[in-house]
């Protein structure tokens, strides 16, 4: 083989697991970092070299949900039988990410895309989950179960970590859990081919180009191990998920070997993430929000990211912890999110949970791991009912109740499926019309009253 680095040597799988279930089940000491034995080295969700893989499905050969021009049937098929010139057009940038040639030809050798990513990339799915459906997949006994035995099992690793970067545990933990199951579902993709396929190939290669190169600087480098450097369609590898560009700024080698290694060492694992959420702004000892009571008088035009009012003024506009719990910190600032309008429970979110999005931004996975960590550190379910009596508006219904709004002559802007903060706004206005509860809250009934039933 061309050698791709500095080479590393590796333990056999079965042996590092026994041992390292040994020494933490002997309560063995991790610290210091630079003489922890190979007991926390580990493959979590990793696909051993001699595992025969399931034949992946093949593209549809139709063209994208998004009408991309990129994506389109004909575009796609052009683009991949240019695939072998794109690759090789890319040996420049490479080597300014110091990828030797060696490295290069060796890793890019053979390469073939996965154009069943082209399906992927585009597949929009007629139903979206509600957020109480989606806690439902993720939030379950099995996972808190699982979660706690986790956190006792590497109490030291989560220790040091802990003290190194003030991110609360049952945070770290949370992500672990929710992004792969603890490393159980990370994914069986080479990422190398996916990163390098979405290089060259559909309506995102700009964005994947960065991604494939420094995906090839993590092989050439050794960093982590190629025949474990399998992840999600998209790129996103290890049991909580980095992206190569994420793996780059953030990971960090604190087991001490020389190598920032993601996916099969615990520690390196923990403080990367860690790492990732200090520098995007985690604030130590401080919640990440709060399960609170929305009074149906309150002007719901408030419930928006923007409006970061404190705990106190929150307080004084009717809404208040559930059970009446006081707020330990009552001048910390937070932004009111009621998901399912005023049918289900609220939440003040603090600037941690800003911080969780940018990890993944959509509002109902930050909730997910603020409530899963809750719960991994011996918190209740949510008090308040979730509305399960609503159905979920398909993107066809949504994409209905934004004409129909405009019909009754509200601004929702361009109608695209959406429900933004215009669309939101649109509906409030509707229910304030009919004399219902303002909440903005598109639900099934609300889309009947929209089309006369």
């Amino acid at each position: 083989m061309v050698p791709m680095g500095p080479t590393r040597s590796r333990t056999p799988r079965g042996f590092i697991l026994s041992l390292a279930v040994a020494a933490l089940a002997a309560g063995g000491n991790l610290t210091p970092v630079a003489a922890q034995p190979k007991a926390d080295r580990l493959v979590t969700g990793s696909i051993p070299a001699n595992t025969k893989m399931p034949a992946a499905k093949p593209w549809s050969g139709e063209s994208g949900a998004s009408g991309h021009p990129e994506m389109t049937a004909e575009a796609i098929r052009a683009a991949a039988d240019d695939f072998p010139r794109c690759i090789q057009s890319l040996w420049p940038q490479a080597a300014r990410h110091g990828v030797s040639r060696a490295s290069f030809e060796t890793l890019t050798n053979g390469l073939k895309p996965d154009l069943r990513l082209m399906d992927l990339m585009d597949s929009q799915p007629e139903f979206t989950k509600s957020f109480w459906d989606y806690l439902d997949v993720l939030i379950t006994d099995a996972r808190i179960q699982k979660g706690r035995e986790i956190l006792e099992k590497y109490r030291p690793v989560f220790d040091r970590v802990e003290h190194a970067y003030g991110v609360d545990r049952h945070i770290l933990a949370a992500i672990w859990g929710v992004e792969t199951n603890y490393g159980t579902l990370a994914g069986d993709r080479p990422v190398l081919r996916s990163v390098a396929t979405l290089a060259c190939i559909g309506r995102r290669q700009a964005y994947f180009r960065d991604e494939f190169l420094i995906a090839l600087e993590i092989l050439h480098r050794r960093d982590i191990a190629p025949e474990h450097f399998v992840g999600s369609w998209a790129g996103a590898f290890g049991p909580t998920q980095f992206m190569p560009r994420a793996f780059k700024r953030f990971a960090v080698d604190f087991d001490g070997d020389g190598h920032r290694d993601t996916v099969d060492s615990i520690p390196d694992m923990l403080a990367s993430t860690a790492n990732m959420m200090k520098k995007n702004g985690w604030q130590a000892g401080h919640s990440w929000g709060y399960e609170v009571v929305v009074p149906a008088t309150l002007d719901f035009s408030l419930a928006d990211k923007a409006r970061m009012l404190s705990m106190r003024q929150w307080e004084q506009l009717g809404v208040h912890r559930v059970n009446r719990a006081a707020f330990p910190r009552p001048d910390d600032h937070a932004f009111l999110l009621v998901p399912a309008g005023v049918q289900g429970p609220g939440f003040l979110m603090t600037h941690n949970f800003r911080v969780i999005m940018k990890y993944n931004p959509a509002e109902a996975y930050a909730l997910a791991i603020g409530h899963l960590a809750d719960r991994l550190r011996g918190g209740g379910a949510f008090v308040q009912d979730w509305p399960r009596y609503e159905r979920v508006l398909s993107r066809a219904e949504r994409l209905e109740l934004q004409q129909l709004l405009a019909n009754h002559g509200f601004n929702i802007g361009e109608p695209d499926g959406r429900l933004g903060g215009e669309t939101r706004a649109a509906i409030r206005a509707f229910q304030s019309r009919t004399g219902r509860v303002p909440d903005g809250f598109a639900s099934a009934s609300v889309l009947d009253m929209l089309r006369g039933r």
